[in-house]
């Protein structure tokens, strides 16, 4: 099972290139017919939604829409996928951002729960315990 970059996920969320697109959609077919997933470790899903926001403006409706699709897609196995959907569940009902979400699911899902933090915005949310 190979692993992905976040470029080539880009590549295939995106379509701004055409060239590299059509080699991502490629490798997906192959890892379809294969029945291989290929493997998104938690840095790339962590990097992705930061490109999609920064780079490329997406609205975080559409990065939630973006991540859910990848999350469904049968070619994709996510490091941590339960973490990931517990991180985008926090994000979508909170005031936190993403990285920030993803860090105390993270944290949850490996038993060390709270996320101690000195960020005031962040610690507002469950699984946070602020530093102050």
């Amino acid at each position: 099972m190979a692993g992905l970059d976040t470029n080539v996920l880009v590549r295939w969320l995106v379509d701004d290139d055409a060239a590299q697109s059509t080699l991502a959609a490629e490798r997906f077919r192959t890892a379809a017919r294969q029945q291989q997933p290929l493997f998104v470790p938690v840095t790339v899903t962590l990097e992705l939604e930061w490109v999609l926001r920064s780079r490329y403006h997406f609205a975080k409706a559409d990065i939630q829409r973006a991540f859910n699709a990848l999350l469904e897609t049968r070619e994709l196995l996510f490091q941590s996928e339960d973490a990931i959907e517990q991180a985008l569940h926090a994000w979508r009902n909170g005031n936190a951002d993403f990285a920030d979400c993803l860090h105390a699911s993270l944290c949850r899902t490996a038993g060390h729960a709270p996320l101690l933090s000195f960020d005031a915005r962040a610690a507002r949310q469950p699984g946070f315990e602020w530093l102050r």
